[in-house]
């Protein structure tokens, strides 16, 4: 059931990117930009809720090599400011604000926090990963049309999460009572833990639901779960759970409790398995957009796109540590297996 079901979910997303993602699209192949070549330095910037994308960062390396390809040059036309709030959102204010004063033409994001930050700062914003959605959230007023200065690259939250739970179901086919563990004071993560609920109500599962808002409050979520043992874990990726991911590992390998994640760094840094959005993929087609609002679209114009690749990673490593016998056809659907 669950092959089924992803194969349906990659070919429902492609549909979906044809109507959405057509002209972020035609613009990975489009010609060099008439704006590039016009004598102007632009100015990009990089806002995270976690470390700064930094030039020799991954996901840096991306905006600049895509954008170079389009006639931006870093050291020619085009400069490259990074921030990150290292998990304190309340700095983001702050640090969009440093960013205006740098007269950026651009700022590519993560996170919904930040989203919210560049959008109260006006500037034209393009969201690379981790907003939730959009919509439910009022960020924007639709993914054809965003309104506004915001565009970016967002998911389908219920599909994805009806997929994890599949897949976390197979691993451990006795799964009935799933911990889903996310940052309540994210709306953007909100929207997608109450997307995640509601498919596993739908798949005939119990939510043991842990929301936090700070360190501590993982500590008080381990309790409950320890009180009251889940068949399961699903995190919400955030600043604030990326941050203390490694208890979180910790603890489902104690208790030997199967875990999946959202994006696949999550599962290189040692948990058991990941499906989401493939990031260097987001980062391109961010960059894509970036190139267009230089070359002077509007964002609000420009539709939100959809991935295309969602690589499932597994960590055979992991599971070995733990005891954990990953079945074979779970392991034939892995895009990347760890060892």
């Amino acid at each position: 059931m669950s092959s089924a079901l992803l194969r349906q979910g990659r070919e429902d997303t492609m549909r979906r990117r044809e109507f959405l993602g057509g002209l972020g699209s035609v613009s990975l192949l489009g010609p060099r930009s008439a704006a590039a070549e016009g004598g102007r330095t632009f100015h990009l910037g990089t806002l995270t809720p976690i470390s700064p994308i930094t030039e020799t960062s991954p996901g840096g390396k991306i905006l600049i090599k895509v954008l170079g390809e389009r006639g931006f040059k870093l050291g020619q036309n085009l400069t490259f400011e990074a921030r990150g709030a290292q998990g304190d959102v309340a700095k983001l204010p702050a640090l969009i604000g440093e960013l205006k004063t740098k007269n950026i033409d651009a700022v590519v994001i993560v996170g919904y926090p930040t989203a919210m930050a560049a959008k109260a700062a006006g500037i034209a914003t393009v969201a690379a990963s981790g907003i939730g959605d959009p919509v439910e959230t009022k960020l924007i007023e639709s993914l054809a049309h965003p309104g506004g200065q915001i565009t970016g690259i967002s998911d389908v939250a219920a599909t994805l999460s009806a997929k994890r739970l599949s897949l976390l179901k197979d691993m451990s086919p006795k799964l009935s009572k799933v911990a889903m563990l996310w940052n309540k004071d994210d709306l953007g993560m909100t929207t997608r833990y109450q997307a995640s609920a509601k498919a596993a109500q739908e798949l005939g599962l119990t939510v043991q639901a842990l929301g936090v808002r700070e360190p501590d409050d993982f500590d008080e979520a381990f309790s409950v779960m320890n009180g009251d043992l889940p068949d399961g874990i699903l995190m919400v990726a955030d600043a604030l759970t990326i941050l203390n991911r490694k208890r979180v590992f910790e603890f489902a390998a104690v208790r030997k409790l199967p875990a999946i994640y959202e994006n696949a760094d999550l599962a290189r840094d040692g948990g058991l398995m990941s499906y989401g959005a493939d990031v260097p993929e987001s980062f391109e087609r961010a960059a894509a957009l970036v190139a267009r609002i230089f070359n002077g679209a509007s964002p609000g114009d420009l539709p939100f796109e959809l991935p295309t690749r969602y690589p499932l990673v597994i960590n055979l490593k992991t599971a070995k540590a733990a005891g954990f016998e990953i079945p074979p056809t779970l392991l034939a659907l892995a895009d990347e297996v760890i060892e």
